[in-house]
C-alpha cells in the first residue's frame, strides 16, 4: 500500500508501526518510540516531560503540560491535558522508569528513517512528527464524535483536526487494530 502522507509527514498504519517498532534494536528506543506515539506529544514536550515526571497523573490517566512544556510560538493552547489510552498509560510508565535522555530531534529523525528502512518501509515523510500525527489520526478514526476534545488534547483547533486528520485511507483491518491501541482513551470506564 502507498504511504499515507499529510503535509509531507508520514502517518503510520498499525502494521507499519508494528514493523518499525520491531526493527528498533534497543529496548530503550522502543520505549521512547511508544511514548512518543501513544502520548502524541510534540518531541520537545516529550523531552521536557522526561525531566518532569510529576506532570503525569497515573491515577487519572493523563499528563498535564504546563506552559513551559512547549515554547512553540504559534501554539494554540498554552497548557493542556494529554489523555492516555490503556496502551499509552503502560508506555508512559515504562518511559518514566528508564534511565535514558531522549536524543536531539535530528538524531531521532535519523534513527526513525534508518529503522523504517531496516523494517522494509519506505522512509518517505518519517520524522519525529510522524508519531504525533499518527496518534491524532488514530484518535479521530476511533472517536470521530470527539474531534474537539482530540484537538484540545493535541493542542490544536478543531479546524486543524478536520483539515489534517479526517478522511484518511485506513482499511477495515487498520481500523480494527487502531481501536485496540486507542481503547481507554478518555473513556468513562478508565
Amino acid at each position: 500500500m502507498r504511504p499515507i502522507l499529510k503535509a509531507g509527514v508520514r502517518i503510520l498504519r498499525p502494521g507499519e508501526y508494528e514493523a518499525l517498532r520491531e526493527a528498533i534494536p534497543k529496548e530503550k528506543h522502543k520505549i521512547m518510540f511508544d511514548a512518543a506515539l501513544f502520548t502524541g506529544m510534540r518531541y520537545i514536550e516529550l523531552q521536557r516531560f522526561k525531566s518532569h515526571p510529576s506532570w503525569y497523573d497515573e491515577q487519572g490517566g493523563y499528563i498535564y503540560l504546563p506552559p513551559e512544556a512547549s515554547r512553540k510560538k504559534r501554539r494554540k493552547m498554552r497548557e493542556r491535558y494529554v489523555y492516555l489510552s490503556y496502551v499509552g498509560r503502560e508506555a508512559v510508565s515504562k518511559f518514566l522508569k528508564i534511565r535514558y535522555k531522549p536524543p536531539s530531534r535530528i538524531t531521532w529523525n535519523e534513527n526513525l528513517k534508518r529503522w523504517a528502512s531496516e523494517a522494509g518501509l519506505d522512509p518517505v515523510g518519517i520524522s519525529a512528527k510522524t508519531t504525533r500525527k499518527t496518534w491524532e489520526s488514530w484518535l479521530v478514526a476511533s472517536y470521530p464524535d470527539q474531534t474537539l476534545l482530540i484537538a484540545m488534547n493535541q493542542g490544536h483547533t478543531e479546524l486543524t483536526a478536520m483539515k489534517h486528520y479526517l478522511n484518511l485511507p485506513f482499511t477495515k483491518e487498520d481500523l480494527r487494530k487502531i481501536r485496540v491501541y486507542t481503547k481507554g482513551w478518555c473513556d468513562e470506564e478508565v
